[in-house]
């Protein structure tokens, strides 16, 4: 006899990605803490038992959220606008180029992660620390992507582009005319001032 899988086994599942695909959108346009629980199962079309059967509290599909943010955010970085760079400088520039476009898009709202620092000041927020171990690794990145570059102090550069892109998930978020759309300008000055000549 063919054995089929259990309806109720497959439920939780679909469940649990419906939630956080719907806390994954209600979070990013109106701020983690803003939405409340009652709206992300309303628009996942599920129950709030269901809900807790997937996370154990809020804080956990928070922080789960800033998990699936991190994975699309290094899939944008690692490759943007879908292309592989062997140039660390037209790396980051393309990276920036994206950013600075999407930035003055309506509905902008910035880097998730970003927020979520924000949104959570207390450091042991599952959330925050999501967040703060995404910021860590990236800073490390944009050092590593400077060195490639032969900047002569390739922590300042990478320091200086971070700087840079939180700027532009900033201002991006306060209007669409705003000091986002110079930012691959500067990031092409502070780089040329960094790289050694030769």
């Amino acid at each position: 006899m063919k054995k089929t899988a259990e309806p109720s086994a497959e439920r939780p599942v679909r469940a649990a990605d419906r939630i956080r695909a719907s806390a994954r959108e209600l979070f990013y346009r109106e701020g983690i803490r803003a939405v409340g629980v009652d709206e992300v199962v309303d628009r996942a079309g599920v129950t709030k038992p269901s809900l807790y059967r997937s996370f154990a509290s809020k804080d956990d599909l928070a922080a789960a959220y800033m998990r699936d943010y991190d994975l699309a955010f290094w899939e944008e970085f690692e490759k943007p606008g879908g292309k592989s760079y062997s140039d660390a400088r037209e790396h980051v520039l393309a990276y920036i180029r994206d950013l600075s476009a999407r930035a003055v898009r309506k509905g902008y709202r910035g880097c998730g992660l970003s927020n979520a620092t924000v949104e959570y000041p207390a450091r042991d927020n599952p959330a925050r620390q999501v967040a703060e171990a995404h910021k860590k690794l990236f800073r490390k990145r944009l050092r590593e992507l400077a060195a490639r570059m032969g900047a002569r102090h390739p922590a300042v550069l990478g320091d200086a582009l971070l700087l840079l892109i939180e700027g532009i998930y900033v201002t991006g978020q306060q209007s669409e005319d705003g000091p986002a759309q110079s930012a691959l300008t500067v990031a092409k000055l502070l780089i040329d001032a960094s790289v050694a000549k030769g």
